[in-house]
């Protein structure tokens, strides 16, 4: 069962350049991560991390992304994500970097974590409203804040050894 363990890192993309959020993709940003993994820790590093890697989730318009790699090798992806420098998408190059938010044993733990981060982060926001109209909206997306059941569960969520 040991092999089976994974880890799930949840990072987001920043970018100063808006065109970025349009270029993610899992590809594009698979390919980054392991050139970044392969910079930092060398052909032993990407083999031992290219085992079980893959970009689990992807979301573009919020830059949220969740990586799975084997429990065994997370450190080392973890440690080469701050040398990721851009995407590269249809021939351009768009400087980025990405910002690890959580390591989880589960996807279930890693989307709890994004909600409380959305909460912590919308309220940040409520705090420097200017003006009722968009106090309204952020109240709104607040309360859209909530993890709902699904119906179908994925075999990813049976992993979880406990240890975070």
């Amino acid at each position: 069962h040991a092999a089976l363990s994974r880890r799930y890192v949840l990072c987001e993309v920043l970018s100063e350049d808006p065109r970025c959020r349009q270029c993610i993709e899992d590809r594009a940003l698979g390919l980054a991560v392991r050139d970044a993994i392969t910079r930092v820790h060398g052909d032993y590093g990407l083999a031992c991390c290219s085992i079980s890697f893959t970009v689990k989730y992807l979301n573009a318009y919020t830059g949220t992304v969740l990586l799975r790699c084997r429990k065994d090798s997370y450190r080392l992806l973890c440690s080469a994500l701050p040398f990721v420098r851009c995407l590269e998408s249809r021939g351009q190059r768009y400087p980025c970097c990405l910002n690890t938010l959580h390591v989880g044993g589960t996807i279930r733990t890693c989307q709890k974590f994004l909600i409380h981060y959305n909460r912590t982060q919308l309220l940040r926001l409520l705090q420097n409203c200017t003006n009722e109209e968009e106090r309204q909206c952020i109240q709104k997306s607040l309360l859209s804040c909530s993890l709902r059941e699904e119906q179908s569960h994925s075999g990813d969520e049976e992993e979880d050894d406990g240890t975070e």
